[in-house]
């Protein structure tokens, strides 16, 4: 992924960040051509500590037959994006923008033993079943035992040894003080949970300014932003 240094995103932040949103575009290549999925993921980690990025397919999904090769996979994970009109700035002569979060993980990925299938689909549940609370979760327990078995056979365990870690926030880091303040203010007001979320990272970058909107915090849209900003790494 092309990051200009100003935009880089810290490797601990990048992978709080990744964890959080748990969901992501799965892509390899079969020799011919480009393979991905768009997947539910969970991220662990080794003794070592190195990244474990899980996730499973349906058994007659291209990528799964692909697991074990020699090339690396990628799992682009994407944020918050919002557009930023040129109208907003303090500054004249300025151009429209794009801000967003971003991180793309990659490494070889291997399949998982069937005590490992099962062990991720459990894992990969209470991530999800959690943010739905108070409603006691879902647990696989809950099937018959034939009918998970049936369910386990019909799918393929991956996991990626994360190797290298990519992240890039776009947040206009470049910009003065006063067009800083000016693209937060206007994406707080929006109705786009997106452009709401990224005026909160904005303002965690720089507090000291003075905001005349400040936008509201919570949100399944800004769990993964939330991660990043907890993780105390700024770009």
């Amino acid at each position: 992924m092309h990051v200009p240094p100003r935009f880089q995103f810290d490797r601990t932040a990048s992978l709080a960040f990744a964890g959080a949103r748990g969901f992501g575009l799965v892509c390899a290549h079969d020799g011919r051509r480009p393979v991905s999925s768009p997947l539910p993921f969970c991220l662990d980690y080794a003794a070592d500590g190195t990244p474990l990025a899980s996730f499973h397919v349906a058994r007659n999904n291209p990528l799964a037959g692909l697991a074990g090769g020699r090339g690396d996979w990628l799992l682009a994970v994407t944020g918050a994006d919002a557009y930023v009109s040129a109208d907003w700035y303090a500054s004249p002569d300025q151009v429209p923008t794009w801000l967003y979060e971003a991180v793309h993980l990659s490494g070889p990925v291997t399949m998982m033993s069937e005590d490992g299938l099962s062990a991720h689909v459990d894992a990969l549940s209470a991530i999800f079943e959690e943010r739905l609370a108070p409603k006691p979760p879902w647990r696989s327990a809950k099937m018959t035992a034939g009918r998970l078995v049936a369910m386990k056979k019909g799918i393929v365990g991956l996991v990626m040894r994360v190797e290298q870690v990519e992240g890039s926030l776009k947040l206009n880091q470049h910009k003065s003080d006063a067009d800083h303040a000016a693209v937060a203010d206007a994406l707080g007001i929006q109705a786009d949970p997106g452009a709401r979320s990224l005026a909160r990272r904005m303002v965690a970058l720089r507090p000291h300014l003075d905001y005349k909107s400040v936008p509201p915090s919570g949100g399944a849209t800004n769990a993964a932003t939330d991660a990043a900003i907890e993780a105390g790494i700024t770009p």
